[in-house]
């Protein structure tokens, strides 16, 4: 009615979602401590090709456990050592929908 809220729809939805996911943190949800992924454990290890395989794979699984409307899942973690970050690139196709095959990029970097 006001337009002060931002309404999420479709495939913007299922994004913030697959997002949600990878950045919740087991045991931050009351109701569904298994819920997330265990990538923030990740984030204090080195900035390197071996961490960002451990992140691809824990972002991969997360994303299969729950996120029922994405397939063909593709995750691309990029290190960067001199931001002490690393660059996510997730990819993958709406179930159901004929729509593009939809991507989006974030960085994840360690909060203290």
């Amino acid at each position: 009615m006001t337009n002060d809220i931002l309404v999420l729809k479709n495939a913007d939805a299922i994004k913030k979602s697959v997002r949600n996911i990878v950045q919740t943190i087991p045991s931050e949800r009351f109701f569904n401590p298994i819920f997330g992924s265990e990538v923030k454990n990740s984030l204090f290890e080195f900035v390197d090709f071996g961490t960002a395989s451990l992140l691809e794979n824990q972002i991969l699984i997360a994303i299969e456990n729950y996120e029922p409307r994405v397939d063909n899942v593709q995750v691309d973690v990029d290190p960067r050592a001199d931001q002490n970050a690393f660059e996510i690139t997730i990819s993958f196709n709406i179930v159901g929908q004929e729509v593009p095959p939809q991507q989006f990029s974030f960085i994840l970097e360690a909060t203290r």
